[in-house]
């Protein structure tokens, strides 16, 4: 895939992700498809969750949040309930990526509020390949809201 066309999605990514090989392929694919866009990064659930709230530090507004599941502490699966039951973040776009195809996290994630629901491939080529394609949809196809326009 050559550049994606610029992203039309103001402000950062927010993946959440504990796994290092992980984050570094997000970064790069963000490269790749040739993203503005600052890449900023939560370990926990924990972690996102205050970034998103700002506890401790400017409140962080992302155009996207990658969450994955498998998270020390709060999960990734309690940090979406929170980010949905939160009247100033329930409007952010949550993409779940995560290497758990099991159905009851598919159907869980989506009744809680997901956008939508990746199952991360093993192979670093077909991951670099959901990844260009998922950011190509979320941030160059759809029209997203402003972050200023889903807080109170």
């Amino acid at each position: 895939m050559s550049a994606a066309r610029e992203s039309n999605a103001t402000g950062p990514l927010l993946v959440v992700e504990d796994s290092d090989e992980d984050f570094d392929t997000v970064r790069e694919a963000a490269k790749k498809a040739g993203l503005t866009n600052e890449v900023r990064r939560a370990t926990t659930g924990d972690e996102c969750l205050a970034l998103l709230r700002g506890s401790g530090g400017p409140v962080v507004r992302p155009a996207l949040v990658l969450l994955d599941l498998n998270l020390p502490g709060t999960d990734g699966r309690e940090a979406l309930c929170q980010i949905r039951a939160d009247a100033r973040l329930r409007g952010l776009t949550v993409v779940v990526l995560s290497t758990s195809a099991n159905p009851r996290d598919v159907n869980s994630c989506y009744r809680s509020g997901a956008n939508a629901y990746h199952v991360k491939p093993v192979r670093h080529q077909d991951h670099l390949r959901v990844l260009l394609d998922l950011f190509s949809y979320w941030l160059t196809q759809v029209t997203l809201p402003e972050p200023e326009s889903y807080t109170l």
